[in-house]
């Protein structure tokens, strides 16, 4: 009896030609006349009604193209507004909230641990400024700036401003290009 149990319920799937063989079967001859005759009519009716609907759909449509082209509204207004709204939704999630709170907070230690690195630097730049090695090499371009003076503007200039080195550097081109000592007052006159 179990081979007979086996048989009746195969586990198995159906294959094409079993496929083939249960949507050919003549459900039919079991429905009597008047049955067949309702389901017919039926049919009939769906096929109508859904006909109908097709044409509906589409006049509400070309009358909603219509309302949107006198209003203004176009392709692009619209993405907009969806883009708008859908971005509007996503920011009202409580995982975007959670989202920005972190990213803001870690921004925010990101700009104290920035503003902390300039501040070691500027130090670091202040504690060699002072240290020995910077203060020798600010001691040699010192004098190496004296001796170009004493070399350019003769031994009369121990030191001074910018503004006299060029006056004594004007004054002593003037004297050697001729114009004497009167036109180098002239010019220092009028700096």
């Amino acid at each position: 009896m179990e081979a007979q149990a086996q048989g009746l319920l195969e586990t198995e799937p159906l294959q094409g030609r079993d496929e083939d063989t249960v949507a050919s079967a003549d459900f039919s001859s079991m429905l009597s006349e008047e049955e067949r005759e309702e389901l017919k009519a039926e049919l009939v009716q769906l096929e109508d009604e859904i006909t109908t609907l097709r044409q509906v759909l589409s006049a509400k449509e070309r009358h909603l193209v219509e309302i949107k082209q006198k209003l203004g509204m176009n392709l692009m207004n619209e993405l907009k507004q969806n883009f708008s709204r859908s971005w509007y939704d996503v920011q009202t999630t409580t995982a975007y909230k959670k989202t920005h709170e972190t990213l803001s907070h870690a921004g925010q230690k990101a700009t104290a641990a920035f503003s902390n690195v300039g501040t070691a630097i500027s130090k670091k730049f202040g504690d060699m400024r002072n240290s020995p090695t910077f203060k020798s090499f600010e001691e040699r371009v010192e004098t190496t700036v004296t001796s170009l003076k004493t070399k350019v503007g003769g031994a009369n200039h121990g030191g001074g401003s910018f503004e006299e080195v060029l006056s004594s550097t004007a004054h002593a081109s003037a004297q050697s290009s001729g114009g004497g000592p009167r036109r180098a007052e002239e010019e220092e006159l009028q700096c």
